[in-house]
């Protein structure tokens, strides 16, 4: 049974991650600023599957769509994508070492942001340019902070 601590922290950082994702910024640091939301999605799918999986990224990913008032369940779809896949690799993914585990997550940005230039692009939505890409990389180079968080709270659920 997983604990009502474990359900805090999962609600606490996910809300934190969907509002500091939100947060208006300059143009030129919102271009780079990565996808907290997503990486939280991926974080908890990876560390407690049970309670962080495909449900929260559909609600995360509904809350997205929402204010950014694209296609209703184009991000919610994408992190529900990401969330399965984390999932289905969670037993492998936490053992690797963490260079391994970047470019894992670093997989998974990149398969949310196609995704949703994808859909983006069969709606006849922009596209974007270029930098449309940047949160991917600013996203995997923030993974080894979100590895040791999963390293300490492997040590608190023990």
């Amino acid at each position: 049974m997983i604990g009502a601590t474990a359900r805090r922290r999962l609600i606490l950082s996910t809300l934190a991650a969907f509002v500091l994702q939100v947060v208006p910024l300059p143009w030129w640091l919102a271009i780079v600023r990565p996808p907290l939301a997503v990486i939280v999605v991926i974080f908890w799918s990876l560390i407690a599957p049970r309670i962080g999986g495909i449900g929260l990224a559909f609600l995360v990913g509904l809350a997205l769509d929402v204010y950014h008032g694209v296609i209703f369940g184009q991000h919610a779809l994408a992190l529900s994508f990401v969330a399965y896949v984390a999932i289905r690799q969670h037993l492998l993914v936490r053992n690797k070492p963490l260079f391994e585990q970047t470019l894992f997550a670093g997989g998974l940005l990149f398969a949310f942001e196609a995704i949703t230039w994808a859909v983006d692009g069969w709606t006849g939505n922009a596209t974007g340019s270029w930098t449309r890409w940047l949160p991917v990389v600013t996203g995997a180079l923030l993974w080894p902070l979100t590895s040791a968080w999963q390293a300490s709270e492997n040590r608190a659920r023990r």
